[in-house]
């Protein structure tokens, strides 16, 4: 029993609860570089996520829902993607209710939706760079700060709507609260963690869990309690995971049916098929929307298999360091040895290295759809191992001779797998390589001849060595992002950004359509020519991913003009592209936008069109009813007004019926519908499905079809000047208008 006079109440201990392990205290004393460090890497941070904000390409998928949700309440907490509250995103809306806020409290725009996601980007810096201090001391927390705000991929989607940003803020954290609660033996910390990963399953559902047995199982085994508390913790963490996880899809169960949204990427309308399927193992097996069946991640990221992080799509976002971040794990787990069950030292290279290997496999081997931008997931684990890891290797290189080839043998395959990295793209940066090369050879050397060096000069040039090490680790990472923010990558902005130049094409392998800004346009055959988000030409070749074009009325696709001009295309896809790229040069969105999911914020439409359908819109809910969210998406930024998605993001969901249809018509709610190309008749991505068929052929027979001359302007419509082309003329699509009358 401690008294409140005892001197040193510090040396007193729970009898169940043995002392720490000598291994685990790092020095209690910060050194004078410690915070400016980090204080330098936040700032670098925020300029490589901010700069040029404004003309980076955003993901109009969630920017309309965005924008929706601040014109609506309902809209903001079911994720609408338009202001009538027709169909949600495919996700949980919680990174939508974030940019929400913040939009409806500073204004609809790039930087207002941004803000919030630069502060969770710095967040989750900060939450890490703590977390590693803690344990392994200042020196590895710095240089896991850097490594994770110089990760490429991760550069590239912190710049982005979309919301892997929040999720790896809540996943770090949860990650950081775990390791805490282990140290410490208090039961708070592990309710904040399990919290932590309920709100990341809100925001993509089960990939916010994939860290989570990593978590929980270094608890159990390395927390100072007794067995028995463990385990009673552990079940109370569970129920705090799962109300965190699932009171958004309870409360949306409790609604009616007819008062709700239809869950957008579910087939029957619910959150827990969305759970379940899409968003689910549907992820991992394919199907469900995803692709899969041997298409390997829906094409975007190159065949599945346990070498994909290393292919050329995936290899420079996210690979530069995994394989010291491996040498690093073993070899730390090697010097704790046989140290005590609770040692924090091993816990948390344990933590760390379960979060890589359980992320490598998932998104190494999940067959459906797989998109670059998911590796930045990875990250934080990368880094926390490279400087948790590097700093036990580099104290062991010098304190034992057995381990004097270790450090040395890490840092040259680092150096050799970035030079192999940016060879790859042998025009891009092409004095990069041969300067990496000479760095590390130069430092690796510094380390052998200094090794032994106790102070003074020696000491200095061994530090200088250490330091140029680190640089050439981070400089081939570095320039990947700098090209983000200078725009002069090959990543496509908004619905897939990546970052550095295009090494194995848009869709995911070699010889696939190039350059920013999405995946329609491009002679069938032909490749992309590198446009910025917006530009008229992208990549596409005959046949099927990877490196084939999109499909033809896709969204995503080429062919299939929209109303007022220009193609319908770009946008992120749920399933592999088949068949042959659309025409190029002739942009890429309704309305003559240009090809992509990026652009900003403010749509593009044909305002022709727009200022038709206002005209003549005669007291309807929605402006218009169209295949696929993209599409609807567009307009929904360009009009300000609410937009149908009859068929949600991959064009498979079933929200539109023959019935809902009358209804919606004889209330007066909606008079117009877009059908043919890539509307109705394609069925989007999903292929058409005989929902769609019957609803198409409803409308074509009771609908009076709009002329294009009557918005346009024109008096010859697009059907006609391209008779020539049976093709281009059978995939043009048609405005319906529909009253009561028509509904019977």
């Amino acid at each position: 029993m401690t008294s409140a006079t005892d001197p040193h109440p510090q040396a007193s201990v729970t009898p169940d609860l043995p002392p720490p392990a000598v291994t685990e205290a790092p020095p209690d004393k910060a050194p004078r570089w410690s915070l400016p460090a980090l204080i330098a890497i936040l700032a670098l941070a925020a300029a490589l996520y901010s700069w040029n904000l404004s003309g980076s390409g955003l993901n109009t998928f969630y920017s309309s829902a965005v924008f929706s949700g601040t014109q609506s309440w309902k809209a903001w907490f079911f994720g609408s993607i338009d202001a009538g509250n027709f169909l949600t995103v495919d996700k949980p809306p919680l990174a939508l209710m974030v940019m929400g806020l913040s939009c409806r409290i500073l204004g609809f725009g790039t930087w207002q939706m941004m803000a919030p996601m630069v502060v969770a980007a710095l967040g989750t810096i900060w939450i890490l760079h703590s977390s590693v201090k803690r344990v392994f001391g200042h020196a590895a927390a710095t240089v896991a700060a850097l490594v994770l705000a110089l990760t490429p991929i991760t550069v590239a989607i912190n710049r982005d709507n979309n919301p892997d940003t929040l999720l790896l803020l809540l996943m770090v954290g949860g990650a950081a609260l775990g390791l805490r609660a282990t140290r410490d033996g208090r039961l708070l910390p592990l309710l904040g963690s399990a919290v932590c990963f309920g709100l990341a399953f809100n925001t993509k559902m089960l990939q916010g869990y994939i860290a989570l047995p990593a978590v929980f199982a270094v608890y159990l085994y390395a927390s100072r309690l007794p067995l028995v508390k463990r385990i009673v913790n552990l079940l109370l963490a569970g129920v705090a995971l799962a109300v965190s996880s699932f009171w958004w899809a309870t409360a949306v169960s409790l609604v009616p049916a007819d008062d709700r949204p239809y869950i957008g990427g579910s087939e029957d309308g619910s959150a827990w098929n969305l759970i379940m399927g899409y968003n689910g193992l549907g992820r991992v097996l394919g199907g469900e929307g995803n692709g899969g069946g041997g298409g390997g991640g829906g094409g975007f990221s190159g065949t599945a298999g346990l070498g994909r992080m290393f292919n050329d799509i995936l290899g420079g976002q996210i690979s530069w360091l995994i394989p010291f971040a491996g040498i690093a794990l073993v070899g730390g787990l090697v010097l704790a040895g046989r140290a005590p069950r609770t040692d924090l030292t091993r816990a948390a290279l344990v933590l760390w290295g379960g979060w890589t290997l359980l992320h490598y496999l998932t998104f190494a081997m999940a067959e459906g759809t797989m998109h670059p931008y998911y590796t930045t997931a990875l990250a934080p684990g990368i880094a926390a191992l490279c400087g948790a890891g590097g700093v036990m290797l580099l104290r062991a290189f010098r304190a034992d001779k057995r381990w004097a080839w270790v450090l040395p043998l890490a840092l040259a395959v680092t150096g050799i797998w970035s030079v192999v990295l940016l060879r790859r793209s042998s025009d891009w940066n092409s004095w990069l390589w041969p300067t990496i090369a000479v760095v590390m050879a130069s430092a690796i050397a510094g380390l052998l001849v200094f090794r032994s060096a106790g102070s003074g000069t020696r000491a200095r040039l061994l530090a200088a060595s250490v330091a140029a090490a680190v640089l050439a680790s981070v400089a081939g990472p570095a320039a990947y992002a700098a090209s983000s923010v200078s725009g002069s990558g090959g990543g496509m902005g908004g619905s897939n950004p990546t970052a550095g130049p295009t090494t194995g094409g848009g869709m995911g392998g070699p010889g696939g359509g190039g350059g920013r800004g999405g995946f329609g346009g491009g002679n069938a055959g032909g490749p992309g020519n590198g446009e910025a988000p917006g530009g008229n030409q992208q990549g596409g070749q005959t046949g099927s991913a990877p490196g084939g074009g999109a499909p033809s009325g896709a969204p995503g696709g080429g062919n299939g003009s929209f109303p007022g001009g220009g193609q319908q295309g770009g946008g992120e896809t749920g399933t592999p592209p088949t068949g042959t790229g659309g025409d190029a040069g002739t942009g890429g969105r309704p309305g003559g936008m240009g090809g992509g999911g990026g652009g900003g914020v403010g749509g593009g439409a044909s305002t022709e069109l727009i200022a038709y359908l206002k005209k003549h819109r005669d007291g309807a809910k929605w402006l218009l009813a169209v295949s696929n969210s993209q599409s609807a998406a567009q307009l929904v930024l360009a009009s300000k007004e609410p937009v149908i998605s009859m068929w949600g993001f991959t064009g498979s969901d079933k929200a539109m019926t023959v019935a809902k249809l009358k209804e919606l018509v004889k209330k007066g709610e909606l008079h117009y519908i877009q059908v043919g190309g890539s509307g109705m008749g394609g069925g989007g991505m999903g292929g058409g499905n005989s929902v769609s068929s019957a609803v198409t052929a409803w409308v074509k027979k009771h609908g009076t079809a709009v002329k294009e001359s009557a918005y346009s302007g024109s008096t010859t419509s697009n059907s006609s000047s391209a008779s020539s082309d049976s093709a281009s003329q059978s995939s043009q699509s048609t405005i319906y208008r529909l009253d009561a009358s028509d509904a019977g």
